[in-house]
């Protein structure tokens, strides 16, 4: 992959967003963990009776962070971030144990309790300390952060395959594997990198672990079997999607082609029988996670933030072993949809879960109970009691540009994934090439690609799988060209003689496959990338009442508050007024409704209404 920092946003979309993380976002989540207690925890200081006990997951939401920020440092400096990082790194050093060991709540509240839990996310955060430490030694040169993961990378070295003396052999809740890669890949210290394959290695194949909690079995963390027999994603959904961009870095590392074919399976698993059509993943909020296939509920759909952003790191690594549409076509339905859908439009407060249909109504329906269903939330939140979710949309954005590009190992072809204004440095044989890309995608279709200093053979672009018409322009002539796994390849571009790339944004319509039950008889429309719904503010009450006209043209109009079209069309629905009682003969005339469709990452931002994304037809 050519990496984010080698990729300059210059404009549009994702550089505005970029823009809005930076200096909004990334400081709204500081803020609320001041205030819920995270950094303070640091300082290893709480005694009893004192406000925010820190709690498991305290420590990975605060290194998240510290990820995220040294992403925007290593764009623009900003001694602010600096300075809380170097604070933070300082504190951190000053509290490992002897042996290295760092963990807020264990090393300040239950040394005793050390690797007794495989629940108890000790290697998830030393996993997100050591991308911590890699991503703000390579934005600033500082090392203090990243040797405080090394001597805890040697020391869970030495706990866990020197001295078997924990209670468990792999982590409950993954992380740890893809981030010793990094870590490896940065210091060149090749311990890390078979520490990554012991814990990948071992999962579901040994007899010492037990399933994280009394009331799942194994699947529940992927541990139902050797990662190279299974076939279907199973369990947590952000376990299965960390679990898996780590067996997909050790496939590449180690050439290891029974790790890669697992990942094959595990990947269709998931895009073919077990995704929503906005891309997010986890059906069931009672585990987080997979459920059966084409179990796709639209009320209750769980997709976490987390887990869009999992599958992406997934798609993204699949695709330094294959150039296969197929993880890229995903990739950008997570990211324009579940993904995006998961932050406000002011970049201050965040959904845990991405449902496709929302009923206030419904969340109250059980009076009677102390503890009711739980429902997906109808607005918004600033920060959760377990708030993994927003620190890892702000690493997400501050990188996202390291997804656009691979170039393959011998330097032939360079392909082009994803649709951004930007401008890439890619270093082939220690000599530079630049690849500017001009576009206003995702609103519009046109895509113009220029080198400077061309280096490779070929190119190699990506058509989006939801694209019925495109053509590639060079010379002032169309290239007659037959996509390969979804890309299509052509001589590398002269300096100066840029080629150009039209897709057709026509909206379409989208039906799911006929075992998907909750898209029975309804359509789902779509332009470009993005995924669009209906919103009760615009269309009024009881949308699931409402039927759209086929026949009924679809008009577009730029909503510049939204930053995307919406798109209008027609349909019918019953008139409340025309009932006497409950129920009515079926037939009688319903009445004439216009109907306006907004992106579905927009929803929930005005007033609190339902939303739906799958219509009737």
């Amino acid at each position: 992959s050519i990496p984010y920092d080698k990729v300059d946003l210059t404009g549009g979309f994702w550089a505005g967003r970029q823009e809005l993380n930076a200096h909004t976002t990334l400081w709204a989540v500081r803020e609320r963990f001041a205030e819920t207690g995270r950094f303070d925890a640091f300082r290893f200081d709480w005694r009893e009776g004192m406000p925010n006990k820190p709690y498991l997951y305290w420590v990975g939401d605060v290194e998240k962070w510290m990820e995220a920020a040294a992403y925007v440092l290593k764009r623009e400096k900003d001694p602010r971030l600096e300075e809380i990082i170097d604070h933070l790194a300082e504190q951190i050093e000053r509290q490992q144990g002897e042996r290295g060991y760092y963990h807020v709540t264990f090393s300040a509240l239950a040394p005793a309790e050390r690797w007794t839990d495989r629940n108890a996310h000790e290697l998830y955060a030393a996993g997100h300390l050591m991308e911590a430490g890699v991503a703000y030694y390579e934005a600033t040169g500082k090392d203090r952060l990243l040797r405080c993961a090394c001597r805890f990378a040697d020391e869970i070295e030495r706990v866990f395959v020197k001295d078997g003396e924990a209670a468990f052999v792999t982590p409950g809740h993954e992380e740890i594997e893809l981030a010793l890669v990094k870590l490896y890949r940065c210091t060149g210290e090749k311990r890390y990198l078979e520490l990554s394959r012991f814990f990948i290695n071992q999962r579901g194949n040994n007899q010492k672990d037990r399933p994280v909690q009394e009331w799942w079995n194994s699947r529940y963390e992927q541990a139902h079997a050797p990662v190279r027999e299974q076939d279907t994603a199973e369990g947590h959904a952000v376990r299965a999607v960390y679990l898996y961009s780590g067996m997909a870095d050790l496939a590449f590392e180690y050439g290891d082609s029974a790790l890669k074919e697992a990942c094959r399976r595990l990947f269709r698993s998931i895009a073919q029988r077990r995704m929503y059509v906005t891309g997010g993943i986890g059906s069931c909020a009672r585990d987080e996670g997979f459920t059966i296939d084409y179990d796709l509920p639209n009320l209750t759909a769980y997709s976490e933030t987390c887990a869009g952003i999992g599958l992406m790191l997934f798609a993204s690594r699949m695709l330094q072993l294959e150039a296969d549409s197929l993880y890229a076509d995903v990739a950008e339905r997570v990211l324009y949809n579940a993904f995006l859908s998961s932050t406000s439009l002011d970049g201050t407060a965040f959904f845990y879960e991405n449902p496709l249909e929302l009923d206030p109504r419904l969340v109250h329906r059980e009076v009677f109970a102390k503890e009711p269903t739980r429902m997906p939330s109808t607005r918004r939140m600033k920060v959760f009691s377990t708030s993994c979710c927003p620190p890892n949309i702000t690493r997400f954005v501050a990188s996202v540009s390291g997804m656009l590009y691979t170039i393959r190992q011998d330097a032939e072809v360079l392909y082009v994934h994803h649709f951004m204004d930007s401008r890439a440095q890619v270093e082939v044989g220690g000599q530079r090439m630049t690849v500017v890309q001009s576009t206003a995608y995702p609103q519009e279709g046109t895509v113009t690609l220029s080198v400077e200093n061309p280096l490779v053979k070929r190119m190699a672009v990506r058509i989006p799988g939801w694209c019925q018409e495109w053509m590639v322009e060079y010379g002032g002539q169309t290239l007659s060209l037959t996509p390969e796994k979804g890309y299509v390849y052509f001589d590398c571009p002269r300096e100066g003689e840029p080629v150009t790339i039209r897709f057709s944004m026509k909206p379409q319509l989208m039906e799911a496959h006929p075992a998907v039950r909750d898209a029975g008889g309804r359509v789902a429309l779509q332009r470009g990338p993005l995924v669009y719904c209906l919103e009760g503010v615009d269309n009024g009450e009881n949308l699931r009442d409402i039927q759209l006209d086929l026949s009924s043209p679809i008009t577009e109009e730029f909503d510049p508050q939204l930053g995307a079209f919406v798109l209008g069309a027609s349909g019918w629905r019953k008139d409340p007024e025309g009932y006497q009682g409950l129920y009515r003969p079926a037939g009688l005339p319903r009445i004439r409704q216009d109907l306006r469709f907004i992106p579905y990452y927009a929803f929930a931002n005005r007033e609190e209404c339902e939303m739906i994304v799958w219509v009737n037809i």
